[in-house]
This record gives structure tokens, C-alpha cells and sequence, in this order.
């Protein structure tokens, strides 16, 4: 389901919005929402350190992008 959507994101983003890239960021202790982005042909392409506050502390994230068509 959650690739599904994704899909739909990505179609929206490029056919409905122009866009030229769609970026991500995910917690590095997620690894199904790290294989989706990767099924979805997103590529890593760094860390970004203390990015978000989550359960009360300060979380790295492991960002990830996809060149649109």
C-alpha cells in the first residue's frame, strides 16, 4: 500500500506539478520505509544530522532522492 501510494505521489509531482526531484527523509532505524523509497528508485544521498525532534530528543535521518522523468 505504501508503494501504491508513493507511485501516486511521484506521478502527481512530475506529470501534475512540474516538478524536476522528489527528496525523503526517514529515521535510519526504518528499514521498511527505507525499502520502499528504494523499490520507488530513490537513491541515498546522505545524513542529515539532529534533523528532527522526535519522542523528545533529536533524531539523524538518512535523506534520499528521485529524479523525476
Amino acid at each position: 500500500m505504501a508503494g501504491a501510494a508513493l507511485k501516486a505521489v511521484l506521478e502527481m509531482a512530475g506529470e501534475g506539478l512540474g516538478l524536476h526531484r522528489v527528496q525523503a527523509a526517514v529515521l535510519g532505524n526504518n528499514g521498511p520505509s527505507r525499502a520502499v523509497l528504494k523499490r520507488a528508485g530513490f537513491e541515498e544521498i546522505g545524513l542529515a544530522r539532529s534533523y528532527l525532534k522526535i519522542a523528545g530528543r533529536w533524531q539523524d535521518h538518512i535523506l534520499y532522492q528521485r529524479i523525476l522523468p
